[in-house]
C-alpha cells in the first residue's frame, strides 16, 4: 500500500512519518478488524470502512484543563490522520473517578474543537464508547476491561494481592534489588476469581485489595513486576455513577481502549517508554485468549514539549488555581489552553509553534520566546491595526483654534485597517487640539538618539499633522502632565504638503474628543524561572506578570467583539477579553509585544 502523501509536499520528516509509511507500504494492518473478538457484538464491526486505515487517537485524562503540551499531541495525533487519510478519535481516559469532573469532559472537548478537530476526522458513530464522531470514553469498556481481568485470572496471569500499600511498595525492590513475591501470588484461579469478584461487589474495604498481573518480580524494568490492573474506589464517576467500586489502573486501561478502537499507532510521550513492555504483554496476552485482534496497536514514544517559563504539571496548575495565585484555569498567563486562547493565541499560532518545535525522541527546552514568534508571524499578516495610548498623557496644540477656524474644530483623519491588505480598507477618527500621547514620547532634554517630543523638535502625529514641541509641564513631584505644541500648517498625512517637512519621528496618538477609555493587561511570562518547579513554586513566581493600566484607544475599537485580536501600533497584539467584554468592560489583553524584549 502506498502512502497518499504528496512526496513533493513541504512537510518535515520525522521518525513518526517514516513510521506510519512503512506499516502502509508493507501493509501491517490490511487484514486488521475492529477491536473486540468476532461475534462479540458490543466490540466488534459491522461493515466498518476500510480496516487498513491509519487510526490515531489524543487520550486525555479529565482531571484539569488541557495545557500547551497538550496542543502538541492533539497537533500531531489529528495532522498525522489527516495527513495519511485515516482518522482520529478524542477518548477520555477517564479511569480515576476521584480527580475527574465534568467541567473537565467539557473544556477538553472545547479546546480540541478551537483548534480546529472535529468530526471530519472520525467514523463508526455505532462504534462502543461513541459519544458523538470522534469522541470516546474508556469508562463505557470498563465491562470488557473487567471480563479481560477475569480473563487473566483464569488464564494464572493475574492474582489478587492483599498486602498493604507499604509491603508492596517495599517488596517491589528497587533498581538495584529484584522484587519479592507477594505471599498471595501462588493462590488458586478459584480463589482469585472469588476475591476479584468479592473486591467488585463491594465486600472489601478501599485499599485492601488490588488485582496484580503476575509477570516477574526480579524484571529489571519495575514496571513489569506484578503491576496492578485494579483498585477499589467508592467514589461516584462522572460517566457510570455508582455502578462500580473497583477501577482500572490507567496502564491497564489505556492498551485495552487502543485495541478496541483499532488504534494503529499509539504516540506518547517519552516518560511512558519503559511502559511499553507491559503494553504489549498485555496486548499479546489478551490477542492469545481471542479477546482482541492482531496485530494489535503499538505504542511510539517522543520528547514531550518543555518550554522555559511554563510548568505544565497538572498537580501544579490546580494549586495555583486553588490558592488564587491567579485568576482561574483561563487566566491568560496560564499555559492551559483556555488561557492562552484569552490571552490572543490562535489556533494556527499553536500549529506553527508545534510544527517548528519538531517530532524527535530526545528531549530539551524550546525558549518561550519562539511560542511569541509563532503568535507574531501569524497575526501579522491578518490582525486589524489600531493606536492606544497605553500611559496617557495630554499634548495640547496650542495654535490650534487660530489655525483651524475654532478650539472646538475636529480634523477627519484616516489608516488602512492593514497596511499591506486594502480589501480589509481603512478606518477613521479624529485629531484636535487635544490628544492624548505616551508619557515616554516627550523628554525636557533630547536624549542620544532621542527623535520625538523634546522642545523646538517636529514629530509627525502619526496619520495626522507635524507638530513642533514648546515644551512641557511638570508637576511639584517632578511628574509630566501636559505637553505643549504647535501645529505646522499644511503638512496633513496625503495632502500635497505632507513631505514638505522632513521629520524623524513618528509618535501615535488618541484624540481627547473621540477617544475610548480601556482598561489594558500587560501580560508577561507567569513564572520569572527559565526552568520552573525544581524549587518552591511560589518564589518562582514573576510578580510583574500581570501589570494593568488605563488607556485611550481609537474609536475603530468601539464594536470589538470579545475574542477578537488587534495590533496596537508600537505596542504589540492584543485581544479583547471574551469575560470582560461579555460583562460590558472594554479590556485588552496583551498578547506579545512588537518583539522579544523579555531578555531586556
Amino acid at each position: 500500500m502506498t502512502s497518499p502523501v504528496d512526496k513533493d509536499s513541504a512537510k518535515p520528516s520525522n521518525f513518526l512519518r517514516h513510521v506510519i509509511e512503512n506499516d502502509l507500504q508493507q501493509g501491517v494492518y490490511t487484514a486488521r478488524k475492529w477491536g473486540g473478538s468476532p461475534g462479540d457484538a458490543e466490540h466488534h464491526a459491522q461493515g466498518m470502512p476500510d480496516p487498513a486505515k491509519v487510526r490515531m487517537r489524543f487520550p486525555p485524562e479529565p482531571n484539569g484543563y488541557l495545557h500547551i503540551g497538550h496542543a502538541k499531541s492533539i497537533w500531531l495525533n489529528f495532522e498525522l490522520a489527516k495527513e495519511y487519510g485515516g482518522v482520529c478519535h478524542l477518548r477520555f481516559d477517564d479511569t480515576n473517578p476521584e480527580k475527574e469532573e465534568q467541567e473537565y469532559v467539557d473544556s477538553i472537548r472545547d479546546a480540541v474543537r478551537w483548534l480546529g478537530y472535529a468530526t471530519d476526522l472520525a467514523d463508526r458513530p455505532d462504534a462502543a464508547g461513541t459519544v458523538q464522531l470522534h469522541e470516546y470514553f474508556a469508562s463505557d469498556y470498563f465491562d470488557f476491561m473487567y471480563r479481560a481481568a477475569e480473563y487473566l485470572i483464569g488464564a494464572g496471569l493475574a492474582y489478587v494481592d492483599e498486602q498493604s500499600a507499604e509491603e508492596i511498595r517495599a517488596n517491589r525492590g528497587d533498581f538495584n534489588t529484584p522484587g519479592t513475591d507477594s505471599p498471595f501470588r501462588s493462590r488458586s484461579v478459584e480463589e482469585n476469581l472469588a476475591r476479584f469478584r468479592a473486591m467488585r461487589d463491594g465486600q472489601l474495604d478501599d485499599g485492601a485489595a488490588i488485582l496484580r498481573a503476575k509477570i516477574d518480580m526480579a524484571s529489571p524494568n519495575i514496571n513489569m513486576r506484578d503491576p496492578a490492573l485494579y483498585r477499589i474506589r467508592r467514589a461516584t464517576h462522572h460517566n457510570t455513577g455508582d455502578k462500580w467500586c473497583i477501577y482500572p489502573m490507567y496502564t491497564y486501561a489505556h492498551p485495552i481502549e487502543d485495541a478496541l478502537e483499532a488504534i494503529t499507532h499509539s504516540i506518547c510521550t517519552l516518560e511512558f517508554e519503559d511502559q511499553r513492555p507491559f503494553y504489549d504483554w498485555l496486548l499479546d496476552r489478551l490477542a492469545e485468549g481471542g479477546l482482541i485482534e492482531s496485530p494489535h496497536p503499538r505504542q511510539y514514544e517522543f520528547a514531550r514539549l518543555n518550554v522555559t517559563h511554563i510548568i505544565t504539571s497538572k498537580r501544579k496548575l490546580r494549586q495555583l488555581v486553588e490558592e488564587g495565585h491567579v485568576d482561574g484555569w483561563d487566566d491568560p498567563r496560564m499555559p492551559t489552553l483556555a488561557g492562552l486562547r484569552r490571552r490572543g493565541y490562535t489556533p494556527d499560532a499553536l500549529k506553527l509553534f508545534c510544527e517548528r518545535s519538531g517530532v524527535t525522541k530526545s528531549g530539551g527546552w524550546i525558549d518561550y520566546a519562539s511560542l511569541e514568534a509563532a503568535l507574531r508571524d501569524t497575526l501579522d499578516p491578518t490582525a486589524p491595526r489600531a493606536m492606544a495610548v497605553l500611559d496617557p498623557v495630554k499634548l495640547v496644540i496650542t495654535n490650534w483654534g487660530e489655525l483651524m477656524g475654532g478650539d472646538d474644530v475636529l480634523d477627519d483623519c484616516t489608516a488602512p485597517v492593514h497596511p499591506h491588505r486594502p480589501e480589509m480598507g481603512r478606518r477613521t477618527f479624529r485629531l484636535g487640539r487635544e490628544v492624548w500621547i505616551e508619557a515616554t514620547d516627550y523628554e525636557d532634554v533630547q536624549p542620544k538618539g532621542f527623535f520625538r517630543l523634546f522642545p523646538g523638535n517636529k514629530v509627525r502625529l502619526k496619520y495626522g499633522h507635524v507638530i513642533e514641541c514648546t515644551g512641557g509641564t511638570r508637576d511639584a513631584g517632578g511628574k509630566l502632565i501636559e505637553v505643549q505644541a504647535k501645529l505646522v500648517p499644511d503638512t496633513k498625512s496625503g495632502t500635497p504638503g505632507a513631505d514638505a517637512i522632513k521629520v524623524k519621528g513618528n509618535i501615535s496618538w488618541v484624540a481627547a474628543a473621540d477617544a475610548l477609555q480601556a482598561e489594558v493587561r500587560l501580560y508577561e511570562r507567569l513564572f520569572a524561572a527559565a526552568n520552573p518547579g525544581s524549587g518552591e513554586l511560589l518564589d518562582e513566581l514573576n510578580k510583574d506578570s500581570l501589570v494593568t493600566c488605563t488607556a485611550y484607544v481609537e474609536p475603530s475599537l468601539a464594536t470589538a467583539a470579545g475574542g477578537a485580536g488587534f495590533q496596537f501600533e508600537r505596542h504589540g497584539y492584543f485581544v479583547a477579553d471574551t469575560k470582560a467584554m461579555a460583562g460590558g468592560n472594554r479590556v485588552f489583553n496583551r498578547a506579545a509585544g512588537m518583539r522579544d524584549s523579555w531578555g531586556k
